[in-house]
């Protein structure tokens, strides 16, 4: 699901509305994940008066994470709800205004920028950090949404030591999949590589890794039809084979999809500019995008990382970005 709906624009309001109330702000942050709360944590304690409004998903994709280990200053670790719980009262300590409210569609054009939030009212910013995060696609299963979070994950990285020692399956062709298969495969006892087509999308290097590590196993032309599991969690999938046209069933404790990610960012499309897929294009080594006063931070523009902490530091980024900003210009 996405986290802030899209519709078109072509930099002009619609006649239905032009009416809306309006209302002022100096910065406007759109997104609540780390990168939001991060961003509007910097940026009120620089009294930019920041107002955020969290998406449909406050906490943004940490939220559907049970138990997170490896963020800096949690010993014992913690949720991802308790995290972002913790950054939305930081931010709110220091001033941020923090809203409930879904970004609808937006006017970069004119300055101050113009966001509609809800269909019902307009907010101008004289600076907007763009932090509505990346979905990760999933299958569409009934399953796969009964175990998210209790077996079926859309991150290695974040939640592969959960699974040390054990059977898991990673679903994709393509060169994260084989990533997140590789990783995997240094901790788990055994992967299991989902493969639709009978080829790996995958780059040579990448098909090598994963054709010469000992504890991963291949499934090409296999579909999965079924997570499998109870109330402690996955522990199985059913798989079709497409080329032998049976059901097999293989036990498993853990479930990762790795198939993409879609960048939330279609509201600001075509102003904005943005790769291929659709992340949005920051100037290296900040968060600044091609329209000036502009800022984006987080997994809305890495493609490579998603991770919370790259996301809190590139929020981090767009606060001093959007202050220095501000104060050359003095709104």
């Amino acid at each position: 699901m996405s986290l802030f709906k899209s519709f078109d624009t072509k930099g002009n309001e619609d006649s239905d509305k032009q009416n809306l109330p309006v209302e002022k702000v100096k910065v406007l942050i759109l997104g609540s994940g780390p990168a939001g709360y991060t961003a509007a944590i910097y940026a009120a304690r620089a009294n930019l008066n920041p107002v955020i409004y969290e998406g449909i998903q406050p906490g943004g994709q940490l939220t559907t994470t049970t138990e997170i280990e490896n963020f800096p200053g949690y010993p014992e670790g913690t949720t991802g709800t308790a995290m972002m719980e913790d950054l939305k009262k930081q931010a709110e300590r220091f001033g941020t205004d923090v809203r409930f409210g879904i970004a609808t569609s937006a006017d970069l054009s004119v300055q101050p920028f113009r966001v509609i939030i809800d269909e019902e009212k307009v907010v101008e910013a004289d600076a907007l950090i763009i932090a509505t995060g990346a979905t990760a696609k999933y299958l569409g299963l009934e399953s796969e949404e009964k175990f998210k979070g209790q077996g079926v994950s859309a991150c290695a990285t974040c939640d592969g030591f959960f699974y040390k020692g054990k059977d898991v399956a990673v679903v994709g062709g393509g060169d994260t999949a084989c990533e997140e298969a590789t990783y995997l495969a240094g901790l788990c006892n055994k992967v299991y590589l989902i493969v639709r087509k009978p080829y790996l999308r995958a780059s040579k290097a990448m098909q090598e890794r994963v054709f010469s590590t000992s504890n991963i196993e291949v499934l090409f032309e296999h579909t999965t039809k079924e997570i499998v599991g109870d109330m402690t969690g996955v522990n199985g999938v059913v798989l079709n084979s497409t080329k032998k046209g049976e059901d097999v069933k293989i036990d498993i404790s853990g479930f990762f999809l790795a198939i993409g990610h879609h960048p939330n960012s279609d509201i600001f499309k075509p102003m904005i500019e943005t790769d291929e897929v659709g992340y949005i294009k920051t100037i290296p080594g900040t968060s600044k995008t091609n329209i000036s006063g502009v800022f984006a931070c987080g997994d809305v523009q890495d493609p490579h990382y998603r991770q919370a902490i790259t996301a809190a530091g590139s929020g981090c980024m767009a606060a001093i970005d959007t202050e220095r900003y501000l104060g050359e210009r003095k709104f």
